[in-house]
């Protein structure tokens, strides 16, 4: 076979492979060519005088390519040359794990108007998250079967701009159908979400013992937790009915509703059902996962004294409870409005000293929009209006401005918001900075100060907040997902390629 003929069998098979690797090597170099990120590279670096890794904070530099971190080196011994890799400084800033949200209501599909996966994943970047953990409930259908669940997750594909997974959901109607059960697990699910009091929509029932002991009996199984809205409602002097528009208007009066004794009954319950879940040869039981504690007096005392016990037991708590207190909520405010209520400033400082000592594992953000005309801001009605509370985008600033006053420092803000709740999700390469992890970091400045209000741009569906008007420390400056950068100072990439999160 002669020159030429060789030269064109090589060009004929060189152009072949690429027609067969081109499709591989585009999608694998999305981030670059598809507007998945505003930073025109695969293999860059991130310098920084203070990043945070397990071994502590330090001057160091962070290597990135494909996606994933592949070294971190002090910043003393960072190479000289990085062999063509970009470089950033971002001097003094502060590069940490992405934050993960493991209690999030996105409502898509079905409730769009309410939130949706791209508004409410904009919002998520720009504050730093990096992955989100979507609730079951509020979405049309609610997440409770396969195909409920599998339409979520193609509702979700080309609209997410950070990663998100699915709780989900445990009612009355599947918790007795462990094909069911299953089947949503086996769909991808990362654990189960149930309600022990009204949710507030008619198609996600509240459960009582028997559905969450039987529910816990698959789970550990799969070794996936049970989230659980820990809430009974006791027997009332007050009948909502009764109590006219004026007092409605009052927060004593919701407050009054929803006593702590609701918390205290869920609780002493979801213990007793804890302590034999040692099902079908399972090696570490069920694990129970208590959202959005607001009660730190008697239902806390529960939870430390069942974990001493050896429970396999988390709990959570979320930012407005550890800000906000019942005395300084105005008549008819109802952006205040969750369930559990915001307590006393009393009850609000006991928080922070069980998050200090560790007694409450995490946080979450619990943001839950609604359509503004459901919080009925011009009645005011508390009894009546939409019980959530919207401020994904703003947990960052919120718990380091006021845990500074606590004494909060940045590892432990960390593990509050990053590496626990990754874990609780069962994502084991996210939540820190360690070589083979997912690239998901987050550069921001602690001394940097911001006001929520008409300056400040809200990514949320709707604006309506009671952090509006709050003065902040910490900003972001880059949210990195995947090693794509996904937002920089008030712009995001132009394409979504965040992925839907499945169990496996």
């Amino acid at each position: 076979m002669n020159s030429s003929l060789l030269l064109g069998v090589a060009i004929a098979i060189a152009i072949g492979c690429a027609s067969i690797l081109l499709p591989y090597f585009s999608d694998r170099n999305q981030g670059l060519n598809e507007g998945c990120s505003l930073l025109p590279h695969r293999h860059f670096w991130l310098y920084s005088k203070r990043v945070l890794t397990p071994g502590g904070i330090m001057p160091a530099a962070v290597e990135i390519n494909g996606g994933h971190i592949v070294s971190i080196v002090h910043q003393n011994k960072a190479p000289k040359q990085t062999k063509g890799a970009h470089v950033i400084d971002y001097g003094n800033a502060v590069i940490m794990p992405g934050l993960v949200d493991v209690h999030v209501h996105l409502n898509e599909p079905g409730r769009v108007e309410w939130e949706g996966f791209v508004t409410g994943t904009k919002a998520a970047a720009a504050g730093g998250f990096t992955t989100l953990i979507d609730m079951p409930l509020n979405s049309v259908p609610t997440t409770t079967s396969k195909e409920a669940f599998d339409m979520k997750v193609d509702a979700a594909k080309g609209r997410l701009f950070v990663d998100v997974g699915f709780w989900g959901g445990l009612v009355p109607e599947n918790a007795f159908n462990n094909t069911a059960i299953d089947e949503l697990l086996q769909a991808g699910a990362l654990g189960l979400k149930s309600f022990m009091c009204p949710s507030g929509i008619n198609d996600f029932g509240q459960t009582n013992a028997s559905h969450i002991k039987e529910a816990l009996r698959i789970l550990a199984k799969y070794q996936r937790p049970l989230l659980v809205h820990a809430e009974i409602p006791q027997p009332s002097e007050d009948e909502k009915t009764k109590i006219d528009i004026s007092e409605r208007r009052m927060y004593s009066t919701y407050l009054r509703t929803r006593p702590p004794s609701w918390e205290e009954e869920a609780i002493k319950i979801l213990i007793a059902v804890s302590k034999d879940t040692h099902f079908d040869g399972s090696k570490d039981g069920a694990h129970i996962h208590i959202a959005h504690l607001s009660d730190s007096s008697v239902s806390l005392d529960l939870i430390k004294e069942a974990k001493e016990s050896g429970a396999r037991l988390s709990v959570e708590t979320c930012p407005h409870y550890l800000v906000f207190s019942a005395e300084e909520i105005s008549d008819g405010d109802t952006r205040f409005k969750c369930a559990p209520p915001i307590r006393d400033v009393l009850n609000r400082e006991r928080l922070w000293k069980a998050l200090k000592d560790g007694h409450i594992d995490m946080l979450s953000s619990d943001h839950s929009p609604s359509s503004p005309e459901l919080k009925l801001l011009e009645v005011g009605d508390f009894l009546r209006a939409w019980g959530g509370i919207s401020s994904l985008q703003f947990g960052l600033p919120v718990t380091w401005s006021y845990g500074q006053q606590h004494g909060l420092q940045l590892d432990q803000l960390s593990e509050l918001w990053s590496q626990r709740p990754a874990k609780l999700a069962g994502q084991h390469k996210k939540g820190t900075i360690v070589t083979g992890n997912d690239a998901d970091i987050v550069v921001w400045d602690p001394e940097n100060d911001i006001q929520i209000g008409e300056n400040y741009t809200i990514y949320h569906k709707h604006p309506i907040t009671p952090y509006t008007g709050k003065h902040l420390f910490g900003s972001v400056i880059a949210t990195f997902v995947r090693g794509n950068m996904v937002y920089e100072n008030g712009s995001h990439a132009s394409t979504a390629c965040g992925v839907p999160i499945l169990a496996v």
